[in-house]
């Protein structure tokens, strides 16, 4: 998503990554309940909202207090329909519970960050502007990103450079990293690693992984997504529809590989003449290949570049 500011210093209504791909695929009508799992600013939950008027539902999910302020000011003409809660989207089970909720008709998740928390210095998601090494999408966690530069050993730092950043030179920018420790701003930071890597300047900074891999690692991306997709899968009603939209092939190869499994009846090995797994499909692919923002999207908002969107049915 993206925003902007107006002259009056307000933020105006932001521009949601594939924004009619999602409505159209999740087909809101009244009085369906939906979910947007990672609610942002509200730009989704919005089109949902207007989409399944005049009596749509729809539960907010988010772990950013910010975000959620935003959101409720961008869906407050829809008063009492929508419902926003401060939780990450592995809680949606017990969420739904607490509604009196045993099933929903549609859910969308965004993953990753969003161009409002990059486009904040404090929060230290980019190294486009100094501040602070944190990183979290939930203010009050624990571990920062700060935290683990500074306190893992080297073996440990490079393990986690290439398995959540595929980072090559992980081994080298673990070593810089060690010997220019303490590093608490994202600049410092980006340089050590621009320096550690022996890469030249182009196109894509030399810290751009390293940071990938440090963010999902602060906020435990992939973990928290492998228990949100049974979850999701388990609360939509026969009919209903999970939209998954990620931004780096990790996040991708989770749903897709998650996604495949759950649409065949058998998963047992490729040379097991005889089913024994029992396993029966529960969902439809809706799209064996995912969908990407045209050109005309990505003009208007960069971040777009990057997006793929998958979409799966209940059966």
């Amino acid at each position: 998503m993206t925003n902007s500011m107006d002259s009056s210093g307000l933020i105006a209504p932001h521009v949601s990554v594939l924004y009619q791909p999602i409505i159209t695929a999740l087909r809101p009508r009244s009085p369906g309940f939906y979910v947007d799992a990672t609610v942002g600013a509200g730009g989704h939950a919005w089109g949902i909202l207007e989409q399944s008027s005049p009596d749509g539902r729809l539960l907010g999910m988010d772990v950013d207090p910010r975000a959620l302020e935003l959101a409720h000011q961008r869906l407050f003409s829809f008063k009492d329909r929508y419902h926003l809660v401060r939780s990450s989207y592995t809680s949606l089970s017990s969420q739904l519970l607490a509604l009196g909720r045993d099933h929903v008709d549609g859910i969308v998740i965004d993953l990753g960050v969003s161009s409002m928390q990059i486009d904040s210095p404090e929060r230290g998601f980019s190294f486009q502007k100094d501040g602070p090494l944190d990183m979290r999408f939930d203010p009050s966690q624990p571990v920062s990103a700060a935290d683990i530069v500074n306190s893992y050993a080297e073996n440990d730092l490079a393990d986690l450079l290439w398995k959540y950043g595929e980072e090559r030179n992980s081994y080298r920018i673990a070593r810089g990293i060690i010997r220019n420790r303490p590093i608490t701003t994202t600049l410092s930071l980006a340089k050590v690693v621009a320096h550690s890597s022996g890469k030249p300047g182009g196109r894509i900074h030399p810290a751009t992984r390293t940071f990938q891999a440090l963010r999902i690692a602060v906020n435990h991306e992939l973990e928290s997504l492998e228990d949100f997709l049974p979850q999701s899968i388990d609360a939509l009603i026969s009919g209903g529809r999970l939209a998954v939209i990620s931004f780096h092939s990790l996040e991708d190869r989770i749903t897709k590989q998650y996604f495949r499994q759950e649409s065949r009846d058998c998963i047992c090995p490729p040379d097991q003449l005889v089913c024994q797994c029992g396993h029966k499909a529960s969902i439809i692919e809706i799209t064996r290949h995912p969908i990407e923002a045209n050109e005309e999207e990505i003009q208007q908002n960069p971040r777009a570049r990057s997006a793929k969107l998958r979409i799966v049915e209940k059966k």
